[in-house]
């Protein structure tokens, strides 16, 4: 009974507060509907405890709808109705529990949303003039699908200050400028290697793992789901290279695809959190025995204090916002830099580097 009640408790909170607070009235009104019902608690409860999660769970609803396998739910998502949505829910999680289950087991939440680009693209393009490097060979940390190695064949414009990237690209980003600092207007070199790492990682071109981050967006959000369609076909276009496996363990292997005449950049948006303070370290030593031979540059967008040696600007712990960091490394050699600050996953930035 306590179980069931936290889990109750866990889903209410989730519908009135989370989905509330992000405008998603299908999602709030389904989570609390869950949160009521004792059959679907019971049913939730046979996944295991780190899979229960509301978010998990409805992706995992959401997935089976996409596929076509609980069409009620899909109708009533596609109508935004919001009663119908909740009945439809609770129906197919009671009929299809193990599915369900399955699905939460198997997959691992994602988050690949539009904006990061906005942040990596003109850190790259500094990491880049620093080093005097014509190439780079993008390596990104805990990828998942990968959308973030496409960063210099996106649009992206920033306030009222400069477009950066292709302007013909189906994927367009915008970032809000905070304070009185411009970002600066440099292109990105070409990109001559594109290599993602992740224990997980999603292949755009499998149907399976595409219709999964279309599942793990909210629906009733239709800016944001045909922004991750053009991230999905442009990634497709051109699929990096995926290297499944540890982070850390598998960094070699992703340097050794990144061609001699090439500065590999290597990038993490919000992955370090996930790993533990002496992880993170171990990190930061792969990449100077990577820097033995030839310079790297380290690319993040962190919470503040979360990326090794990267100054936090006297910002505190878990203040809401994180520091874009650029780290060069070269033999002994190691200069760290906070460029700027970001909110809401890169869509406002303050720009801090000189240029």
């Amino acid at each position: 009974m306590a179980r069931t009640r936290t889990l109750a408790q866990t889903y209410r909170h989730f519908g009135e507060v989370d989905a509330a607070g992000k405008s998603s009235p299908l999602y709030a009104r389904v989570a609390v509907a869950l949160s009521e019902s004792d059959r679907a608690l019971s049913a939730i409860g046979t996944a295991p405890a780190r899979k229960r999660h509301p978010a998990v769970v409805l992706a995992a609803l959401h997935d089976l709808a996409l596929a076509g396998r609980a069409p009620a739910l899909a109708a009533a998502y596609a109508a935004a109705d919001a009663d119908a949505a909740a009945d439809a829910a609770i129906d197919t999680l009671l009929c299809m529990t193990d599915p369900v289950v399955e699905i939460a087991t198997r997959r691992r939440l994602r988050t690949d949303e539009s904006g990061r680009g906005a942040v990596l693209y003109p850190a790259v393009a500094e990491a880049a003039r620093r080093a005097g490097a014509d190439a780079v060979g993008l390596i990104d940390v805990g990828c998942s699908a990968g959308l973030n190695l496409g960063v210099d064949r996106v649009g992206i414009r920033y306030g009222n200050g400069p477009s950066l990237g292709a302007s013909s690209s189906p994927v367009q980003l915008s970032a809000t400028i905070v304070g009185d600092r411009p970002v600066p207007a440099r292109a990105m070199p070409e990109v001559v290697a594109r290599v993602g790492v992740d224990p997980d990682p999603l292949d755009v071109s499998d149907a399976d793992d595409a219709r999964w981050l279309r599942a793990c967006l909210w629906p009733g959000q239709p800016e944001r789901a045909a922004m991750l369609e053009a991230e999905i076909a442009l990634a497709a276009t051109a699929p990096p290279l995926l290297l499944r496996g540890d982070a850390v363990d598998m960094l070699p292997d992703a340097f050794a695809h990144v061609p001699a005449d090439a500065l590999p950049v290597v990038t993490t948006t919000w992955a370090l959190s996930r790993f533990p303070p002496e992880r993170r370290l171990r990190f930061l030593r792969r990449l100077e025995e990577a820097a033995a031979g030839r310079p790297v540059a380290w690319v993040s967008a962190e919470g503040v204090g979360v990326a090794p040696t990267v100054p936090t600007l006297g910002d505190r712990h878990a203040s809401g916002h994180s520091i874009i960091g650029l780290v060069e490394l070269d033999r002994s050699a190691l200069h760290a830099e906070a460029l700027g600050r970001c909110w809401s996953r890169g869509r406002l930035l303050a720009w801090l580097a000189e240029s």
